[in-house]
């Protein structure tokens, strides 16, 4: 997957969140991840790229994607490559058109305006919005861990899960057909790209709270 993984300029995080998203998750400031990887186990296996969307809630206080950070991700000295989690994303970690960086300074792109985003939404922390999420956190904590970076913006364990989200809104829970009961477009040429599947998910999250939001007249 070669699609542009680079984050926007820092200047791009112009406005300050809404308050109101302090107050609607409870401290919390819902950050959409996704990562693609090289195997299953977050220890062993390489990181190779990772996504995250800030949320904030419009002029008409529907949630909607913000900001989306991502990089390409070298794989960190020793790391494992399983040859079947590789065919089925399609990423050859050592493409030189992949413009992967060392994976601490992914991560300081990544967590750097997401950090900025917590303490200017007024929230404590980021919580990590995923589709199957604990996935998603175990890497992101064990990169943390690996590169001793000790401002890690996520909750440690907590995070919202997509998948049962849309098994509860659509009857879905494979994020292709959840994207598509919920009259959204899905490219498989883009997906299993962390970019493309974090701004799907961002944008079924946003949905699904919406119409709750919209039923429960919060």
């Amino acid at each position: 997957m070669l699609s542009g993984l680079n984050p926007p300029p820092q200047s791009a995080v112009t406005t300050p969140p809404s308050p109101k998203i302090a107050s609607r998750f409870r401290g919390f400031l819902p950050v959409v991840v996704d990562v693609e990887t090289a195997g299953f186990n977050p220890k062993r296996d390489a990181l190779l790229e990772i996504a995250a969307v800030t949320l904030d809630y419009d002029a008409d206080q529907q949630l909607r994607p913000a900001h989306t950070y991502a990089c390409h991700v070298e794989p960190f000295p020793g790391a494992h490559l399983d040859e079947k989690s590789l065919q089925f994303t399609g990423i050859d970690p050592y493409h030189p058109f992949r413009f992967a960086k060392p994976e601490a300074e992914a991560l300081r792109e990544i967590f750097q305006p997401l950090r900025k985003a917590v303490r200017e939404s007024g929230c404590t922390r980021a919580i990590l919005v995923g589709h199957n999420p604990g996935f998603d956190l175990s890497f992101v904590n064990a990169a943390a861990d690996r590169n001793k970076i000790k401002r890690n913006p996520f909750h440690p364990f907590s995070s919202f899960d997509t998948a049962t989200l849309c098994g509860l809104a659509y009857g879905q829970t494979v994020l292709a057909r959840a994207a598509l009961a919920a009259g959204m477009e899905w490219d498989e040429q883009q997906a299993h790209s962390a970019k493309y599947d974090a701004e799907r998910t961002a944008d079924l999250f946003c949905a699904i709270v919406n119409r709750w939001d919209l039923l429960s007249n919060r």
